[in-house]
């Protein structure tokens, strides 16, 4: 029996995918080369966006006529898009035969199993165990899941419930794991991973995220690069900071979403700090930690942005000068409590407002890689080029790309690598050692 999977969306989904593919290798189950080919197909789906929905949609077009070709085989919908639409995707036309949400997705073996005692109703939300495949050098940890925000454009809360963090010792004893399998990195997951907290009933003892990551950065000896997504900025502590800056192995890198500039509109996304605490943050980060790496989210044309108040998101971008930003203009999500909100931007001029700052943020980014040119860095060597063959590809510790010539033996191996110019996005270098 083979199976398919394809995961869009977050890396907690990719870490979810990973883990069920080990869970169907050990049942025996084949790695299919393509959906065709298939007896099983399991979409992992994300709900964050509704163009992450509509891609949803137009792969459920595709797989009514793979099941014309193919009738016998499975198709199973998971992830938070089936957390939110459940039933909503089972109908005569559709080619779903199987819907399991967020909370439910670990029954998915016992379905393929016919066992009939597993629960297709909601629950605890449940980790899954070793997130890795053989001949891989990086990996995700789910260490928490779930938000208690409730950011009033975010689906996440209603998807992926209210926040749960993982037992330290299951933590502990899976990098354990990862080690001994030649994991180089690792990235400890969470949808507001700097708020994890756990507290051992028996003992009493509490661990928060700043306490983890420091026994984590202790405990580990081959894994030599630590990161961890997303961060909360009203939930990065000084502790936190001062453990990133006192760690050789924890990487220099933080992704913090700003969202928008404007208080006003902070406000309205419930996003509970202000513009000031957010500058004196990064000013704060980048004091203790002067090589950081920062990136970030903007969503611009959110309900009642006005022109200044999208000029206040394209100052401050302006002014912090972020590594990288992930951008978007403001999509209503049903069920959120921005959903009800007066829509009244047009697309036009929404778009207009995105084009915008991706153009700055091009210049930004541009600028501060051609400051690094000529610096010999630190490199996680990945694998070969897809576009030069003879070419490898690796990652720097803020994780941009690099390319560069080498022996295909070291992939999976830490180098020293000159950065010797820059094309598009990504770094042209050579190996100094």
């Amino acid at each position: 029996m083979k199976y398919w999977i394809e995961t869009y969306g977050c890396q907690m989904n990719k870490a979810e995918s990973e883990a069920l593919e080990l869970e169907l290798n050990h049942n025996s189950w084949e790695k299919a080369e393509n959906p065709d080919a298939a007896d099983l197909a399991i979409i992992n789906t994300c709900s964050v966006r509704e163009t992450a929905e509509e891609r949803i949609w137009g792969r459920l077009g595709f797989y009514k006529r793979v099941k014309k070709n193919n009738p016998s085989i499975t198709l199973i919908i998971t992830g938070c898009m089936a957390e939110r639409l459940g039933s909503k995707l089972l109908n005569e036309s559709s080619p779903v035969d199987k819907v399991f949400g967020t909370f439910t997705k670990n029954n998915i073996i016992d379905f393929l199993l016919e066992k009939s005692d597993f629960n297709t109703n909601k629950h605890l939300y449940e980790f899954n165990k070793v997130h890795t495949t053989e001949g891989k050098f990086k990996s995700f940890i789910p260490i928490m899941n779930g938000c208690n925000n409730f950011c009033s454009y975010c689906i996440v809360p209603y998807v992926r419930g209210r926040e749960i963090s993982r037992n330290p010792d299951e933590i502990f004893t899976e990098i354990e794991k990862l080690e001994n399998m030649g994991i180089k990195e690792i990235t400890l997951l969470g949808q507001n991973v700097n708020s994890y907290y756990y507290k051992n009933s028996e003992t009493g003892e509490s661990l928060d995220f700043p306490d983890l990551l420091k026994r984590i950065s202790e405990k580990v000896k081959n894994i030599e690069w630590i990161r961890f997504l997303t961060s909360h900025p009203k939930d990065l502590s000084d502790k936190l900071i001062d453990v990133m800056a006192k760690s050789n192995n924890i990487c220099r890198h933080i992704h913090l979403p700003l969202q928008s500039g404007s208080d006003a509109i902070l406000i309205k996304m419930n996003r509970k700090y202000n513009s000031d605490f957010y500058n004196n943050l990064v000013q704060k980060i980048k004091d203790n930690i002067p090589d950081i790496s920062i990136t970030t989210d903007i969503i611009v044309g959110f309900p009642g942005e006005s022109k200044e108040e999208y000029n206040m998101t394209y100052n401050i971008m302006n002014n912090i000068k972020f590594n990288e930003a992930f951008t978007y203009y403001y999509n209503p999500r049903e069920g959120t409590e921005a959903f009800n909100f007066d829509d009244n931007i047009p697309k036009e001029e929404k778009v207009k407002r995105l084009s915008e700052i991706i153009q700055l943020q091009k210049k930004i980014t541009v600028s501060k890689k051609k400051e690094k040119i000529g610096n010999t860095i630190k490199v996680l060597v990945e694998g070969f080029s897809k576009n030069n063959s003879s070419e490898l590809i690796g990652r720097t510790e803020s994780n941009e790309m690099i390319v560069f010539y080498g022996k295909h033996d070291i992939i999976g191996l830490y180098n020293m690598v000159k950065i010797l110019s820059l094309k598009g996005n990504t770094f042209i270098g050579e190996i100094v050692s």
